[in-house]
């Protein structure tokens, strides 16, 4: 990782900085009815790749906001290896996204609210820390959790 600050941070501010970019895009999100996941990739402190879910919108189901920032990053860095980077998003990412995650060879990942459901970074799964896969991605979680999860919370509320 290439920040200018350790991922472990107590009280976290520099990555809650980030992590509010990531939920503009989870608010994109909402705003156009796609469940409100936002992300975005950092490197050299600045956004390199953004996105939110469009699965709805783009009828693909691989369309999660990590895989769209990420694709964005490795346009913007002219390659797949994600090296130096860091990737902001407001939901723990699922086994797809961990997956698509360890392929980029990114190094670190802030996401903010647990997923019960498909968590693959520490609620159901463990991929980040898989001593059997030939990457291991540094990880924190639960920042600005009650934020990332509220906007989910609400949008699933109004659904019902």
């Amino acid at each position: 990782m290439n920040e200018s600050e350790p991922l472990d941070l107590p009280g976290q501010p520099y990555h809650e900085r980030w992590m509010r970019l990531a939920l503009e895009e989870a608010q994109q999100a909402a705003a156009e009815d796609e469940v409100p996941v936002g992300a975005i990739v950092v490197a050299g402190g600045r956004v390199i790749g953004s996105g939110h879910n469009q699965r709805e919108q783009l009828a693909d189901p691989t369309a999660h906001a990590e895989m769209i920032a990420i694709t964005q990053a490795a346009a913007s860095l002219g390659s797949w290896r994600l090296e130096d980077c860091t990737l902001y998003v407001t939901l723990e990412p699922c086994p797809m996204c961990a997956g698509a995650i360890l392929q980029a060879r990114l190094p670190a990942v802030v996401w903010g609210a647990a997923d019960p459901k498909a968590g693959a970074a520490e609620t159901l799964y463990r991929l980040f820390d898989d001593a059997r896969l030939n990457h291991r991605v540094e990880h924190i979680g639960h920042v600005l959790a009650d934020d990332c999860g509220q906007i989910l919370t609400t949008f699933f509320r109004a659904k019902r």
